[in-house]
């Protein structure tokens, strides 16, 4: 480690001795989770990668160390009178869950629209959960002024040094298990969690990179960090890094440990996701696979590297996952929808059916549609969707129906 970069750490809020003091907090507290190497993955990127399964903590996310090591820093007083804190969901469960454990009372405000799995575990863990706020920050506002009037200690998702600190005990895992690793991809929302593990990775291996990963609809570090006005908007699968301003004492750590922040798309994040499933059986939320999908979008960058990921949650709505799937088999060419204009008699719909069964791909649904089409009144609008091994298949399926006559669209996905 040279001058420069001993200076940068040592005027930093929060350092490689406060870390490992979170460590000691938490442990046997916390699951140490496993780091394994991928061999698929890695065959996939052309890298070595590692993967940090957060998404296996007993509240299924990494929030649960740093609020843990924030609530065993609180006085006797301040134990007694409780703890509020405002989440989209994770931080929510770590805090709910290890204030029943220290038997402290918790409130937790979720903005409206937090998936409902979050909400329903945060109430298991026993804390009060007030649902309000279009935004994060709008729901931060009303637990900064129902903490005050009920005289509650307020637990910062991310932007406080205890937090930072305990995330950071990730870091200390990785390497200690893997010393060799080249570089971290690490999600950003608020930033706590590449903060901490930025100061731990940068202290015990100054030439490790790290790179932050961001939803490209919500680029809040990345347009501070690069000086970009980037918008902020809409829905996206990374809920958990969906935060339109990142902390005060976050930004400082991001602007002088961090080396990049990369941005990936829905499609990016939703391919991650899906593979993480396919590959590694694993479920994780989006946020979690951000990290994924930013080797896959950037395989140039990382081949040949040894790559450290965290799999930051694994918290997502059945539904959500189900539609997230499906997608990813339709870019596949395993699932379609087929429209086809034909004739209103009898033998049409078996005309069809019979060159699909002939060419073995699976019919999983089936519509006719004689009312709401512009198709003339003798005309039926055939939709089916038919499932299919790859896009080889799909096409050899298509060119069949059109050897028999018979005229197909292929709906778009």
């Amino acid at each position: 480690m040279n001058e420069t970069q001993a200076a940068s750490l040592a005027c930093l809020p929060v350092s490689l001795r406060d870390v490992e003091a979170a460590a000691g907090v938490l442990a046997g507290a916390i699951r140490q989770t496993s780091f394994d190497r991928s061999r698929t993955l890695s065959d996939i990127t052309g890298a070595g990668v590692w993967l940090k399964f957060e998404n296996l903590q007993f509240t299924a996310t990494f929030k649960e160390r740093g609020a843990l090591n924030r609530l065993s820093a609180l006085s006797v007083d301040e134990r007694q009178r409780g703890v509020i804190a405002c989440s989209a969901g994770n931080h929510a469960q770590g805090v709910a869950y290890h204030a029943a454990r220290l038997k402290i009372p918790a409130t937790i405000v979720v903005p409206l629209g937090t998936p409902t799995v979050k909400i329903e575990n945060t109430r298991r863990h026993g804390a009060t959960v007030i649902e309000g706020g279009a935004t994060l920050e709008e729901a931060a506002t009303l637990a900064a002024d129902h903490g005050r009037e009920q005289r509650l200690t307020f637990i910062h998702p991310y932007d406080d040094p205890l937090i930072i600190a305990g995330q950071g005990t990730i870091a200390l895992e990785m390497l200690a298990a893997v010393p060799d690793l080249d570089v971290l991809v690490v999600p950003i929302g608020g930033g706590g969690l590449i903060s901490g593990m930025a100061v731990a990775a940068k202290t015990l291996k100054p030439g490790i990179e790290i790179i932050g990963v961001q939803a490209a609809l919500y680029p809040s570090m990345y347009n501070l960090v690069k000086g970009e006005q980037l918008p902020m908007r809409g829905d996206t699968l990374a809920e958990g890094i969906a935060v339109k301003a990142p902390g005060e004492i976050t930004s400082e750590i991001v602007r002088r440990l961090v080396d990049d922040i990369v941005l990936v798309s829905e499609q990016q994040i939703e391919q991650a996701l899906s593979l993480l499933i396919g590959i590694e059986k694993t479920v994780t939320e989006g946020a979690g696979a951000a990290g994924l999908a930013a080797i896959l979008a950037n395989q140039k960058r990382f081949r040949r590297r040894a790559i450290g990921l965290v799999l930051t949650g694994g918290n997502i709505d059945a539904r959500l996952l189900a539609g997230v799937l499906t997608r990813q088999l339709a870019r596949e060419g395993r699932l379609s929808q087929l429209r086809f204009d034909i004739v209103d008699r009898p033998g049409q719909l078996e005309a069809v059916v019979a060159v699909l069964s002939k060419t073995g791909a699976n019919i999983v649904e089936v519509s006719h549609q004689r009312i709401f089409t512009d198709l003339p009144a003798k005309a039926v609008l055939l939709e089916v969707v038919i499932e299919t091994r790859d896009r080889s298949h799909l096409a050899s399926t298509i060119a069949a129906l059109k050897a028999a006559s018979i005229e197909v669209e292929v709906g778009e996905h």
